[in-house]
């Protein structure tokens, strides 16, 4: 029995209930995925394509509870999240399991042009709006997004209209609340319209690491002419936290896309990162660095579809490995025959701190015209002996020599950010843990609630 079924199962006997959480538009959706995840027949295994170390299939298996019946959970913004890093001052909005809940620092202060609630709510009140973009991305194109669309229930809507440049960065912090084993059904749908600018800033945290918990989360981004995106999302949860994570990007011509993602703590999780270039001109960037250490897995995954001429992507992926820790990286560049004068490179680093820990990387180029600039690399090896040994004959112990070259290794990545802040933050972030104290979820989304 595959754990698909026990999904379907939980959806046949709980439709009613599903159902009268959520506006017909949203339900409009779940009958095609259900029909999706049947056809599909099961999630993918290790060894699938694109799969070499991770297995969806068990990551789902475990049974989790899903609060279907909407029970609220009670959380304290300001008790729970502390902080001792310099203030990163953003609009704050938390879902709590996947319950949005604006801030008041959100209400007061949201400028007008800007939309930040619930997508329940929003459904409500603008189907029209809700149905043209949800679900348009996504599109039920493998099990595990068509599993989230059959049973969200809720989740965040961002909307920046026409020429609206957004000073203040937004902030959604997600937290896993709750007394007992839960999976979390996620979902935010993103919108700039022509000409719009904003920063974003997602944290994942758990607030309990007695409990093992499940993100199932699904992002769908649209970018209109123009519009300009810097989306930074830091996983900071527990080792009994699982995630499987998925985005999706599309730009039309003249938009700017930066995306900058952090795994630092975590058990399992699958991250991947979905961008269509369907306009002339654009730009893409994928920055993304990984932490694991004891038995963690940190998969990330990319597919970059260059679909419309003069426009450049460029990926950097890297990844620092200790214990018996494993990485995965496979990443896709294509090109279409269409696409001239596309410049597109990927860059995959590794570092294995132990002789134990195991990474794969797989990167990939699928050109169809001639007239293009494109290149990709993977390189993987461990710390570099000769600096270790030049810096403990200055007097720096071999521990902090060690921390300071990982600390190096991982500049590049936190320099892609430009949130007023956040790059000292991550500096001080993966101090820490490379120092091998996992953070309290507080870290990074504390004093943002002023």
């Amino acid at each position: 029995m595959s754990s698909i079924d026990q999904y379907i199962d939980l959806y046949g006997h709980n439709r009613e209930t599903v159902e009268a959480a959520t506006p017909d538009v949203i339900n409009r959706l779940r009958r095609p995925a259900l029909e999706a995840l049947k056809s599909f027949g099961r999630f993918p295994g290790k060894r699938d394509e694109g799969y070499s170390r991770f297995s969806v299939e068990d990551l789902f298996a475990p049974d989790y509870g899903v609060n279907i019946a909407r029970v609220p959970f009670a959380v304290d913004v300001t008790q729970s999240f502390r902080c001792d890093v310099p203030n990163v001052s953003t609009l704050l909005g938390v879902v709590v399991n996947d319950a949005f809940r604006p801030t008041t620092t959100l209400l007061k202060n949201l400028p007008e042009g800007v939309t930040v609630s619930s997508l329940a709510s929003v459904a409500s009140e603008d189907p029209e709006f809700i149905g043209r973009y949800l679900g348009a991305l996504s599109h039920n194109r493998d099990a595990a997004s068509a599993l989230n669309t059959m049973l969200m229930q809720d989740g965040v809507v961002i909307r920046v209209r026409a020429g609206v440049k957004l000073e203040k960065a937004i902030q959604i912090v997600n937290i896993f609340n709750a007394s007992a084993s839960l999976m979390s059904v996620r979902r935010m749908l993103v919108v700039l319209e022509e000409g719009a600018s904003a920063r974003m800033l997602v944290c994942d945290h758990s607030q309990s690491a007695d409990f093992g918990y499940l993100s199932s989360q699904v992002t769908e981004i649209f970018l209109h002419p123009g519009a300009s995106l810097e989306y930074c999302d830091i996983e900071e949860s527990s080792e009994q936290t699982s995630r499987m994570s998925q985005l999706y990007v599309s730009q039309d011509t003249g938009s700017r896309l930066a995306v900058n993602g952090t795994s630092l703590t975590v058990g399992r999780t699958r991250n991947e990162f979905h961008v269509d270039i369907n306009g002339e001109n654009c730009d893409a960037e994928l920055a993304v660095m990984a932490i694991a250490d004891g038995s963690q897995v940190i998969d990330n995954s990319s597919r970059i579809n260059h679909l419309a001429p003069h426009s450049r992507s460029n990926q950097l992926f890297k990844y620092l490995l200790d214990d018996k820790s494993q990485g995965a990286f496979e990443g896709l560049i294509l090109v279409a025959p269409d696409a001239v004068h596309t410049e597109a490179y990927q860059t995959d680093r590794n570092m294995l701190a132990s002789a134990e820990a195991r990474m794969h990387t797989a990167p990939q180029l699928e050109i169809y015209c001639d007239d293009v600039k494109c290149s990709h690399g993977a390189a993987t090896g461990q710390l570099d002996r000769n600096a270790l040994f030049y810096m403990q004959t200055r007097g720096v112990p071999e521990d902090e020599a060690r921390m300071m070259l990982m600390q190096a290794f991982m500049g590049d990545v936190i320099e892609h950010v430009s949130i007023d802040g956040l790059r000292d933050r991550l500096r001080h972030l993966v101090e820490r843990r490379l120092s091998g104290e996992h953070a309290a979820c507080g870290d990074c989304a504390a004093s943002c609630h002023n």
